[in-house]
């Protein structure tokens, strides 16, 4: 049983030179370039490479598209994770006191602003 291994391990081996020596004969074809480089030259294109029709393609309308896109959006709202109600309380009080602090810093810094330019510039009243 071992030596069936070996065998079909050494047929990789000869598979993997064959590969080897078919990459290196293709490197014989490469032409010197002006710059130093070597250029390929472009290889027929085989009757798999010729542009499919529409149908062939997978192509798909704007009404296909449209569906397939509320599909996907259906199945990622599936994957989430939705809070619980107490988590939704709890979020929406940490976000208004958070909107709360944010204003007043910002209010304050404006009526600070305000009373200090009156005050460099004069009150005309």
């Amino acid at each position: 049983m071992a030596e069936s291994n070996r065998r079909d391990d050494d047929a990789a081996d000869d598979d993997l030179d064959e590969v080897f020596d078919d990459a290196v004969d293709d490197d014989a074809d490469d032409e010197p370039v002006s710059g130093g480089g070597v250029a390929t030259r472009a290889r027929p294109k085989a009757e798999s490479d010729k542009p499919k029709a529409k149908k062939e393609t997978g192509r798909v309308g704007i009404f296909g598209r449209l569906v397939r896109f509320v599909r996907e959006v259906v199945a990622e709202l599936r994957k989430v994770i939705w809070p619980t109600r107490k988590e939704l309380l709890t979020y929406t009080a940490v976000v208004v006191v958070f909107v709360a602090f944010m204003l007043a810093i910002v209010a304050g810094l404006d009526f600070g602003f305000a009373k200090g330019v009156l005050f460099v510039f004069g009150n005309q009243e």
